[in-house]
Formats: structure tokens, sequence, C-alpha cells
């Protein structure tokens, strides 16, 4: 008889932590605000917000007005035909340099595979800011939140064969 009352309140005491561990994930706060776009940490956070909302236009006006900019079709595109895959992919912003109108914000990238035995690679890349009519805007991200031709001039000039 008094093994059983142990037994009844040691299962009462997991169904209650059980409860508690649901309560508390479904209840969190998973909401992930846009911040100020003042800084070049904020630009960069808002930019890959938008992203992972698929928000493309507002992720697009986030791009530097710079030569050889991709139209807002060849940066939807690249996101949508899965050409830069944001699965399984976050970003973290670790700090940032400012010097006069150009910026340097420092990220760490993890890459999770969905396997239990698999371990999450990192890799620490920087994203690069022009400050343009007041605005902070992205000239570079590393791969997956960026396509590998932006801003690049991908024209090949072959070089005349000396004799």
């Amino acid at each position: 008889m008094k093994n059983d009352r142990f037994f009844t309140a040691i299962l009462i005491g997991i169904g209650v932590i059980i409860l508690i561990a649901f309560g508390t994930f479904f209840l969190r706060n998973s909401q992930v605000n846009y911040m100020v776009e003042d800084t070049p940490s904020g630009v960069v956070n808002n930019y890959v917000l938008a992203l992972y909302q698929q928000d493309y236009q507002k992720a697009y006006g986030y791009l530097a007005d710079l030569e050889l900019k991709p139209t807002y079709e060849q940066f939807q595109q690249a996101f949508t035909s899965y050409n830069l895959s944001l699965g399984n992919i976050s970003l973290k912003i670790n700090s940032e340099s400012v010097s006069k109108d150009s910026a340097t914000v420092f990220v760490t990238i993890t890459h999770t595979d969905s396997g239990p035995f698999n371990e999450p690679f990192r890799e620490t890349q920087n994203a690069s800011l022009r400050l343009q009519n007041g605005n902070w805007k992205i000239s570079n991200l590393p791969y997956p939140f960026w396509n590998w031709d932006w801003y690049q001039n991908n024209t090949i000039k072959a070089e005349p064969v000396q004799p």
C-alpha cells in the first residue's frame, strides 16, 4: 500500500514536469522582430529575417545601389528556385566594424543536418555594407544569403595570343 502511494506520487510528479515542459514550449515567445535600421548589424538582421519570412521585396530594399545590382526578379528567383536555400541554416551576428561610409558585420553561419548524429558546422564570415543616402545598404553577404554573381562582372575577356 505504501509502495502504491510512492509510485503514484512519482507518476504525478513526472506528469507535472511533462505539462510544464509542454506549456513552456508552446507559450514561449518565438517571434523574432525587426531591429532598428540605423546600424549595419540591424540591416543585416532585418535582411536575413525578411528572407526567412519570404518577404523578398523588403529584403531587396536592403541591397546597395551599385553597378551590376541584380534585378528584383533575379533576386527573388535565386531564393524561390532553391539556388539559395536557407533550410537548416542560421545566422548569428557577432560584432560590427564601422569606418566612415563602409562597415563590416562579422557573422557566424551554422549549417545543421537533419541526421541525429550529425554535428552542426559553424563558419565565421563577414558582410559588407555601404552608407548610401544616410542608410546602410548591403554590398556583400556570405552564401547562402547572397548569390555569387550579384555585383560581379562576369564577362570573360579573351586576351589576344601573342605569337
